[in-house]
């Protein structure tokens, strides 16, 4: 794995995040009894500050996936590239929006 970010480098003064700011991310993954405390604990190690009581938690009409919104104090580009990355890499997820 490269340390390339996800999305090509863009100067501060043209992204459409400010930084620091709120920033919900959406993950998808199948339903399991571990999969939300797993999730809390790989996005506390980005973001400390990670107030997991406010995480959202949808089931599939099936039952079968879990969604979860979890939103992060987004402090710079870095930040939010590795936590997509980590995010992205696990196992349990399916899909990172």
């Amino acid at each position: 794995m490269t340390d390339t970010p996800l999305f090509p480098e863009i100067p501060p003064e043209q992204s459409l995040i400010e930084y620091p700011s709120k920033f919900p991310i959406k993950i998808m993954g199948l339903m399991h009894d571990d999969f939300a405390q797993t999730i809390i604990d790989l996005v506390l190690r980005h973001d400390p500050t990670f107030d997991a009581g406010k995480m959202e938690m949808r089931p599939s009409s099936k039952g079968t996936y879990l969604g979860l919104t979890v939103t992060v104090l987004a402090i710079d580009r870095e930040q939010l590239d590795n936590l997509y990355r980590e995010l992205s890499a696990h196992p349990m997820v399916k899909m990172v929006l």
